[in-house]
């Protein structure tokens, strides 16, 4: 489903992922191991209780057997029982010892995901929040996630600074493989996105494969952040003018798009190769959108070479290339969109 990591990106991040769901399973699981393999034991030296000499009395009862084995497993061995043939002796180190190394396994492995697993959890979480700043949530790592997480790293754009969040752990392990910082998790919860430091964060990017899981993460996301710069995947064109409703800034239709794409390919052969080398970073050209500089305010248009200013935003006007080839000099407030020789797009705000 994915490419192979480039060389030139850093190695991978640590993998967030929430505690066991369902720890109450796990637990009853790991506790039926237990009593079979205690239950095995019992079984196995009850036969062979002729090996085993009680120091005590010389005799040896199922409750001894009981005892032994408990004592025995958990290494606390007070001598009172003891095998004494060769055989009681081999059951105890071929047979026991191995017993005992699983079941502390199982003691600590049920500690570290039950306990200690959660206090390191909490701890990474917690590191994590304190150093997210100016990132970008990428929510859903789908075919459409990946190539924007992709993309944005040939861009220029920190690894550190882009943060994923899926539900699916294989998709959670692809992104961490990228470079970037990655946990398991349902957007759509107010808890999540809130773990991801949405209130510090440059852009959400919303491409979970699904509309209506879009729209609610789109809803969640505006509510807490409600000046956040948020770009929807819209995969049903009847859907744009809702997530526009929804508060989206800018909603994309992947099938809308490719399908002009399709059709402008018929009679422009080159189009498509044009279009891949001014959207992507490794083109020689680039599409970028920005405020004009102090020093450009009183420029023309033709003033800003080697860059080409197609377009110009000034609140609710548009001035077009047209309408800046006229007198029309730059302004204070003015966002420009540019074709520029190709080099790093990412400014940090």
């Amino acid at each position: 489903m994915f490419e192979s990591r480039s060389s030139r990106l850093p190695s991978p991040r640590v993998l967030f992922t929430p505690a066991d769901l369902a720890p109450g399973r796990t637990l009853c699981i790991r506790l039926a191991l237990v009593l079979a393999l205690l239950s095995g034991v019992i079984l196995v030296l009850w036969l062979d209780r002729a090996g085993l000499r009680d120091q005590l009395d010389g005799d040896i009862s199922f409750s001894d057997v009981v005892y032994f084995t408990m004592v025995t497993v958990t290494t606390v061995g007070y001598g009172d029982i003891v095998p004494v043939t060769p055989r009681a002796r081999l059951i105890d180190a071929l047979v026991v010892t191995p017993i005992r190394v699983v079941v502390w396994f199982v003691f600590l492995g049920t500690a570290y995901q039950l306990v200690i697993r959660r206090y390191m959890e909490a701890y990474r979480m917690a590191k994590l929040r304190a150093g997210l700043d100016d990132h970008v949530i990428v929510c859903g790592f789908g075919y459409t996630g990946f190539s924007a997480v992709k993309e944005l790293l040939a861009k220029g754009v920190p690894p550190e600074r882009i943060l994923v969040i899926d539900p699916e752990e294989r998709r959670v392990r692809a992104a961490v493989e990228l470079g970037v910082v990655a946990f398991q998790g349902d957007a759509t919860q107010e808890a999540i996105l809130q773990d991801a430091v949405l209130e510090k964060a440059r852009a959400l990017i919303i491409a979970a494969g699904r509309d209506d899981t879009n729209a609610l993460i789109l809803l969640t996301a505006r509510y807490l952040h409600p000046t956040l710069r948020i770009i929807v995947s819209a995969q049903e064109e009847e859907n744009v003018k809702l997530f526009r409703q929804g508060g989206a800034n800018t909603i994309v239709s992947p099938a809308t798009f490719g399908g002009y794409i399709l059709a402008a390919a018929v009679d422009h052969r080159h189009l498509v190769d044009y279009l891949e080398d001014l959207l992507t970073a490794g083109g020689r050209i680039n599409l970028v959108e920005r405020a004009v500089k102090p020093e450009e305010v009183g420029k023309r248009a033709v003033d800003l070479k080697p860059d080409v200013l197609l377009r110009v935003y000034r609140g609710e006007t548009v001035l077009t290339l047209w309408d800046l080839q006229e007198r029309e000099v730059l302004r204070t407030g003015d966002i420009l969109v540019l074709l520029q020789p190709a080099r790093p797009a990412y400014e940090p705000m």
